[in-house]
């Protein structure tokens, strides 16, 4: 597996931008000697004084043949902690990043299954597989609350066939997405074969949910892959 040879690098911000209202992408520096796996994560500080030593865990939403670095992170604007901080940084601001780590890794064709922030772990496995032009036999359901709230909606329809990308809406009802939450009935409806690999990322209630309902309906351990 991929790994660093040095713990810690420290990567300049080159550029920043909304993705949704409350979703940030951070472009960085690609340091030498940094390679990752699409799924992987690492912990993130901010090289300020204050900020070294508290660290967040934030996947790499880049591939790792790019020549720059890309984090899509969600803000949390309630209280003065790290996300917040980082939605305030600009380019010429530094991070610190560590060793990359994880757990989801793609294992197959099969269903990914997403809450809100929970498609990060996603976005880097499936653009390679758009790469390596693998995307066929997989699906995506993601999940949010509202329509303004859908990270990366259109990268997403150019992914997949209609048939194949399934967007909800828990808190809003509009005509161009499905509404409600992925339970047991609404896999049920779209899912019809429960004998493949399901791939699921999310809050925590959310994760441990789908656990059970997939094993419910068929689904073994072996193919249920989630965020540990």
């Amino acid at each position: 597996m991929p790994a660093l040879t040095i713990m810690k690098h420290i990567c300049k911000i080159l550029k920043t931008g909304f993705i949704t209202h409350d979703v940030k992408r951070f472009i960085l520096e690609k340091p030498k000697g940094l390679e990752y796996l699409p799924g992987q994560a690492t912990d993130i500080s901010i090289n300020l004084p204050d900020w070294k030593n508290k660290k967040r865990p934030f996947t790499f939403t880049s591939l790792n043949q790019d020549k720059v670095l890309e984090f899509n992170i969600k803000g949390y604007y309630d209280h003065d902690g790290v996300t917040n901080k980082l939605h305030q940084l600009e380019p010429g601001d530094e991070f610190i990043l560590r060793k990359p780590f994880g757990t989801i890794n793609y294992q197959g064709p099969g269903v990914f299954i997403a809450g809100g922030a929970g498609i990060t772990p996603f976005i880097a496995i499936l653009r390679q597989l758009r790469v390596d032009n693998k995307i066929s036999g997989n699906t995506l359901i993601f999940s949010n609350k509202t329509e303004k709230d859908v990270i990366l909606e259109k990268e997403f329809k150019q992914m997949f066939n209609e048939d194949k990308l399934i967007l909800t809406l828990t808190r809003e009802e509009n005509p161009c997405y499905e509404h409600g939450r992925i339970n047991k009935e609404f896999l049920e409806e779209k899912i019809g074969n429960f004998d493949q690999n399901f791939y699921v990322c999310g809050p925590p209630p959310m994760v441990s949910d789908l656990k059970s309902i997939l094993s419910d309906l068929g689904a073994t351990t072996d193919e249920i892959v989630f965020e540990k």
